[in-house]
C-alpha cells in the first residue's frame, strides 16, 4: 500500500527493526535471567531463553500494529496481517503473526444488556452458522449461557441442565471470556468451533454493540452481515479494501455495486480496529514456547495471554 508500508517488504522491515531492538535487549537480560546452575538441564535453560524470546516477540508485534495504525488508522494488508514473519540471530528465532479481532463477530453480542436477543447480531449468526452448519438452536443455548435468568430458551439450556453433565457445572450467566469456553455450552460440539474460530470472537466493546471492521472481516462474516449480501458482493468489496481501505459507508456504497444494504448495518460496521491477536513461536535450539496474547492496542491493554 503506497504511502504507507509498502507491501510485505515495507511489513517486514518494519517488524525486523522493532524485534531486533528487542532482540538485542533479550540477548543481555538473558545473562541476568537465565543464568542456571550446572545441575539444571541444557533443555530447561533453552525453555526459558524461548519464552523471552516470545513474550518479546509478543512486544514487537504490539509496536509493528502500532506503527501501522499511527501512519494510517484503516491500515488493512490482509495478506500482510495474515503471513508470519520469521526472525533468526544467535540466540534463536521468532514467528510472529498477527489476525484482527475487529473484524469477525462478537458472540457475546448475541444478547442486549437486559437479557433480550439482539435481533441483528443474533440474524447474522444464524447466517454464518447456517454457512458452516451449525445448528440453529446452538445460539439460543448460546444465549442462555451469558444471561443472568434462568429461563430457558427454545434450543437453550440453564444450570438443570448443566448440572446432569459429567462433571456437573452451571452456567457462566456472563459474557464468554474465552472462545474455549463455547465447548461448554449445550451443542456446540468440536467440529463447529473449528468451523466457527476464523470469524468469531469474545472481545469488543463493554456494554455496546461491537463494529465489524469491514477492512478485515472475512468474506464470509461479510456475507453473514445481511441476507442481501451474497459471496459476489462479498468478493467486490474484498478486491476495493484490498486496493485502498474504506474510509466510510458512503465510501463502500460507491465503490462497491450490490453493497446498499450495508446502509443499515452501520450501526454494526466499523473502518479501523484495534483488537488484535498476536502469536509469537519462539525457537532455541530443539526447544519452542508459543505466546499467544490478544491486545487492545488502542488503550494498550492485553485482553487476554496463554502461554504454552
Amino acid at each position: 500500500m503506497k504511502g504507507l508500508i509498502c507491501g510485505r517488504r515495507g511489513f517486514a522491515l518494519v517488524l525486523t527493526l522493532v524485534v531486533t531492538a528487542l532482540m538485542v535487549a533479550v540477548a543481555v537480560e538473558l545473562v541476568h535471567q537465565v543464568y542456571v546452575d550446572t545441575s539444571l538441564t541444557r533443555a530447561f535453560r533453552d525453555g526459558q531463553q524461548a519464552s523471552i524470546l516470545a513474550e518479546s516477540g509478543i512486544e514487537g508485534g504490539i509496536k509493528l500494529v502500532q506503527t501501522a495504525l499511527a501512519i494510517h488508522p484503516n491500515y488493512t494488508s490482509l495478506t500482510d496481517w495474515n503471513q508470519p514473519i520469521k526472525l533468526e540471530d544467535e540466540i534463536g528465532s521468532i514467528e510472529i503473526a498477527v489476525t484482527e479481532e475487529s473484524g469477525k463477530i462478537n458472540l457475546n453480542d448475541v444478547i442486549t444488556a437486559d437479557g433480550n436477543f439482539e435481533q441483528t447480531r443474533l440474524a447474522q449468526l444464524k447466517r454464518l452458522g447456517k454457512r458452516l452448519q451449525v445448528p440453529e438452536d446452538n445460539w439460543g443455548a448460546l444465549a442462555d449461557w451469558i444471561d443472568t435468568n434462568g429461563e430457558t430458551r427454545a434450543g437453550g439450556a440453564e444450570d438443570t441442565y448443566y448440572l446432569t453433565q459429567k462433571p456437573p457445572y452451571r452456567a457462566a450467566n456472563q459474557p464468554l471470556t474465552t472462545f474455549t469456553e463455547l465447548s461448554l455450552v449445550k451443542g456446540f460440539l468440536p467440529q463447529y468451533l473449528i468451523a466457527l474460530r476464523p470469524f468469531v470472537t469474545v472481545y469488543g466493546l463493554k456494554g455496546a454493540i461491537s463494529k465489524i471492521n469491514i477492512n478485515t472481516a472475512p468474506k464470509e462474516v461479510i456475507v453473514a452481515l445481511d441476507d442481501s449480501i451474497d459471496d459476489s458482493v462479498a468478493s467486490k468489496v474484498d478486491e476495493q479494501r484490498r486496493l485502498k481501505p474504506f474510509e466510510n459507508i458512503g465510501d463502500v456504497n460507491s465503490r462497491v455495486s450490490g453493497s446498499g444494504a450495508l446502509m443499515g448495518k452501520q450501526a454494526y460496521l466499523g473502518f479501523a480496529g484495534t483488537i488484535f491477536r498476536i502469536i509469537s513461536v519462539a525457537r532455541v535450539k530443539e526447544t519452542a514456547r508459543t505466546v499467544e496474547a490478544v491486545v487492545d492496542v488502542g488503550s494498550n491493554k492485553i485482553l487476554s495471554w496463554q502461554e504454552y
